[in-house]
């Protein structure tokens, strides 16, 4: 392995590596090692945000490495309150089961399905009696898993912990004795949770795993961490116009972190890009397009990548109404009052729900013929034209 390549398994997409020292020991050992990420799978879909660690296992993986990837289908029935100010609802096995499929379809998109052993909880937690949870509490103190952020700010602020989240660190960590674990990864807001199992596998007599911290990117608003619930995501399953047009909504300062942690762009390239955004010598919308054909053609093909760039170059850049347009009937009548704009775009399939119809009506993303519409009007006031919902979707009402 290069000092190029070296350095960047351990610097690229990474945070912070505990403990370093012993990391590289067992990377410079030859031995394979047991490569753990766990997935909660409360939601089905991946985005770029969850790929920062995705593209480390893959590297690892071509360096011989095995990815054990655990199926929390135990732990997402209790909800991993990372982050969270409140209690999250359970699921049911079917809902589990369902998000697991689609969560693995897209997992594969990026790392090495021949490389890669899936195993859920549900394979060691199954036959786990009572006498078998009392023991594993045994080991850790209601202090210990009070000083987890989250759980100490809902402490201080009465907000209710059920004791189902306290299990969920000590679930977690347990998955770790159960496969044998050499490393763990995961975002800054798991950190907790992967030197919990670094502790139990000792407790247990083991040698503890290695954690890989991965950094939160931020989502396309470059203010808060990306997720679906704040609408800042990009979906690696999303349409490529899609993914190509919100990667092109990213502002300047993200520019840098797209390619260092979701691309393969050499390091020497990268700080190239750095030297030209700080001294203004290229253009960031180009430098734009350029990550945005990459994250494209990664998670479908060149083809789609070069559809892609030219559909935003048409109808956002030139403005221009694509050939094909969705279209949608206006109601006539009685009825036409009581529908209204949010319910067309949600029927439409133009928005995936009524509130982020409503929020897109809001913020004034919505053009019907150029003209921002910014009341949640009644269908019987709408007329025939075409709708402009943010800058990448089309409806033609008739």
């Amino acid at each position: 392995m290069t000092l190029t390549a070296r350095n960047d398994v351990l610097t690229r997409g990474v945070k912070e590596i505990i403990v370093e020292k012993e990391f590289i020991q067992r990377l410079d050992s030859g031995k394979p090692m047991r490569l753990k990420m766990g997935f909660d799978p409360s939601a089905p879909d991946i985005h770029v945000g969850h790929t920062v660690g995705l593209r480390k296992l893959r590297q690892l993986q071509e360096l011989g490495h095995k990815v054990i990837l655990i199926v929390g289908d135990w732990t997402a029935q209790i909800g991993d309150p990372s982050g969270r100010s409140q209690t999250r609802k359970m699921l049911s096995v079917e809902e589990v089961n369902s998000n697991a499929q689609t969560y693995l379809d897209q997992f594969f998109k990026i790392v090495d399905r021949e490389q890669t052993e899936i195993r859920r909880q549900s394979e060691w937690f199954g036959p786990f009696t009572l006498s078998n949870v009392i023991e594993l509490t045994r080991k850790f103190t209601v202090a210990q898993i009070l000083a987890r952020d989250d759980f100490a700010k809902r402490y201080a602020e009465n907000q209710p912990i059920a004791i189902t989240e306290l299990l969920y660190p000590l679930l977690q960590a347990y998955d770790s004795v159960a496969i044998k674990s050499d490393v763990e990864f995961g975002g800054t807001d798991q950190r907790f949770n992967l030197l919990v199992g670094r502790e139990l596998q000792q407790s247990e007599g083991m040698s503890p795993q290695q954690c890989f911290i991965m950094p939160l990117l931020l989502g396309t608003d470059g203010i808060q961490k990306m997720s679906k619930s704040l609408g800042n995501y990009i979906g690696i399953a999303e349409p490529p116009n899609e993914i190509f047009g919100k990667v092109m909504s990213i502002p300047d300062t993200l520019i840098v972190p797209y390619y260092e942690w979701l691309t393969d762009t050499p390091t020497s390239e990268i700080e190239e890009i750095k030297s030209e955004l700080s001294s203004a010598s290229s253009n960031p919308m180009e430098l734009k397009k350029k990550v945005a054909q990459i994250l494209v053609e990664d998670y479908y093909d060149a083809e789609a990548s070069l559809a892609a760039s030219a559909f935003f170059e048409r109808t956002v850049q030139g403005r221009e109404v694509p050939d094909k347009v969705t279209e949608f009937r206006i109601p006539v009548g009685k009825d036409s009052k009581e529908i209204r704009l949010s319910n067309i775009l949600l029927r439409s399939g133009m928005t995936k729900s009524a509130g982020e119809a409503r929020r897109l009506i809001n913020q004034g993303a919505v053009r019907l013929d150029e003209t921002p519409i910014t009341e949640n009007v009644e269908a019987n006031l709408l007329r025939p034209g075409i709708l402009r919902i943010g800058k990448r979707r089309y409806l033609r009402l008739l």
